[in-house]
């Protein structure tokens, strides 16, 4: 991003991963081992189509990641569905890994017909599930810790017999550590001994602390890390999810297991969205591509989009606001200096900067925010738009969600403002008919080019008709508003006590299928603020230099002299 005068943005301390990977110490690459499509699954509101999780699949597979857990290859018809899907898909960098148990007691691992399942599986990876904790084996297996510990290396041992890479989840692990840090140790040195290349301490309840998973971690290694990965696998229960993860990475783990952007059952799983970034660029560890990365932001919310989940704004590294910059205190240290208020460049992870609009705002925030409309602003330009802001949103406007707004509020200020038309009137009606259906009909009279136009529609409700009939009035002058669609519609009563009565602000997005943007009405007639907003958001889309307009179609300065006639 270019500040006035042509200074770009300086990352004075921040090293590059180039840089981080070349001075400092060689480490382990750490394997990312994704179970969203298994265990994100678990997750409130959470269900995919067999081709939406190939979608997953395949984002996951372009973003780096080592393994992807599809699930129980057999639990349902969907999954039997979605396994075979899988077993024809082509993938460059992960591993498919199907999901499974111990055997079951007094069942040999040969006649277990769930372990034969995973050997019939095209999957080369098979994760087996086993457990630590002595409350399990006497409240839900009803097994002996001596037969549990016979179950662990059998079934490891029978899977690898059949040419399967084994990885050991062992459930409740830090629980069971607790309780009993040797029989914890013992079941995942059963696995060990059975041929298991990983074992993976989980933290299934996420009732532990950073702390409690560093010193039970690094026992583990300690104790087998010379023979097997030793890996992670925690959940956000206790809001630590990721700090546990990596507690457990400094503590010698090397293969980490998580969900994107968190899913799973209760508060989530571990968070490799975040998990990821922080390893590569903050503890220097090798995990993607630095061009890998930068797919991160991409890929949250392409992923986020597939499970129909809304995007979490204020998410680290990949939120819309992760690198939002509102106070113009902020803003001024940013412009000699990117990193006195930015952790890391966005551009490592896909992400960009967001400079916010509000009463907080100072003239530096102004002026970057004019920069990138490609508007010229003096410093008391600048200062006469923040005063306008404070003005403004002591009315009621918030520009942080209008960003149309705020670009119409500079240009208005600079002289660069060209308005869509001219409004004489407009007027809306509301009839409720005794069948009980609403009508709801529009008139606009407007001028264009010296030309009125009076034209009428009917929606299904006021906003609606209006921007039926404004479309109609001025659509084949600007044919580029057939692109430009209305994708939100937020209101708010701002001051609740005065009833029917209260201010009502109005926030509508749009979009031309390329970029969306914000605009903004504040009225104490609903109508208004909507009408306000309407028009906003459509002369945004159409400022010259804007990049939702089609080169060489150009707003028109209006006047009502020169009538030509009514439409």
């Amino acid at each position: 991003m270019r500040v006035p005068g042509g200074q770009e943005f300086a990352f004075v301390h921040r090293r590059s991963l180039e840089e981080i990977h070349m001075t400092d110490h060689k480490s382990p690459v750490i394997e990312l081992y994704d179970t969203t499509l298994r265990d994100g699954m678990q997750g409130p509101g959470m269900s995919l189509s067999v081709e939406e999780k190939i979608r997953v699949a395949h984002a996951l597979d372009s973003l780096g990641f080592h393994f992807i857990e599809g699930g129980f290859p057999s639990s349902n018809p969907k999954e039997i569905e979605f396994f075979e899907a899988l077993s024809g898909e082509s993938f460059e960098n992960v591993v498919v890994a199907a999901f499974g148990m111990t055997r079951r007691r007094d069942v040999t691992a040969a006649d277990d017909e769930a372990l034969q399942v995973l050997v019939e599986s095209f999957a080369p990876v098979s994760t087996i599930v086993g457990k630590t904790w002595s409350l399990h084996l006497e409240k839900v297996t009803k097994v002996s810790p001596d037969e549990n510990l016979a179950m662990i290396a059998e079934s490891v041992a029978f899977l690898r017999g059949e040419g399967k890479r084994v990885i050991y989840d062992a459930e409740h692990f830090f629980d069971g550590f607790r309780d009993d840090p040797k029989y914890a140790l013992e079941c995942v040195a059963a696995a060990a001994d059975g041929g298991a290349e990983s074992v993976v301490l989980c933290d299934t309840n996420g009732a532990s602390l950073p702390s409690q998973i560093a010193a039970a971690t690094a026992s583990v290694v300690e104790a087998l890390g010379d023979r097997v990965r030793v890996g992670m696998h925690t959940h956000d229960d206790a809001g630590v999810g990721v700090a546990n993860s990596l507690a457990g990475v400094e503590a010698g783990a090397t293969h980490v297991q998580g969900t994107v952007n968190g899913y799973g059952e209760r508060t989530g799983n571990a968070n490799l969205i975040t998990i990821l970034p922080n390893l590569q660029l903050k503890m220097g560890y090798e995990c993607v591509p630095p061009e890998s990365l930068k797919q991160l932001t991409e890929t949250a919310h392409l992923i986020d989009e597939i499970c129909n989940m809304q995007p979490d704004s204020s998410a680290p590294y990949v939120g819309l606001d992760a690198f939002a910059h509102k106070g113009g205190m902020h803003v001024a240290g940013m412009l000699s200096d990117a990193s006195t208020f930015e952790h890391i460049d966005p551009a490592l992870v896909g992400n960009d900067r967001n400079i916010l609009i509000s009463e907080l705002s100072g003239r530096g925030t102004v002026q970057v925010r004019a920069a990138d409309a490609g508007i010229e602003m003096d410093s008391e330009k600048a200062a006469k738009v923040v005063d306008r802001v404070k003005e403004l949103e002591s009315l009621g406007y918030h520009f942080e969600a209008a960003d149309a707004s705020f670009d119409l509020l500079i240009r208005k200020e600079t002289g660069a403002y060209k308005p869509l038309f001219k409004l004489e009137s407009w007027r809306t009606i509301a009839e409720k008919l005794e069948d009980g259906k609403v009508q709801t009909e529009a008139t606009i009279k407007i001028w264009v080019n010296g030309e009125r136009f009076v034209r009428t529609a009917e929606g299904n409700g006021p906003v609606n008709a209006l921007d039926k009939a404004l479309r109609d009035a001025i659509g084949e002058t600007y044919s580029h508003l057939k692109d430009i669609d209305l994708v939100n519609f937020k209101v708010r009563i701002l001051n609740e006590t005065k009833g029917t009565g209260a201010v009502t602000r109005v926030l509508l997005d749009a979009s031309d299928g390329h970029k969306t943007w914000g605009a903004i009405g504040v009225s104490e007639n609903i109508i208004e603020a909507s009408w306000e907003a309407l028009v906003d958001a459509l002369e945004f889309g159409m400022q010259p230099g804007s990049e939702t307009a089609r080169p060489g179609e150009q707003l028109i300065s209006e006047s009502t002299s020169g009538e030509k006639g009514s439409s």
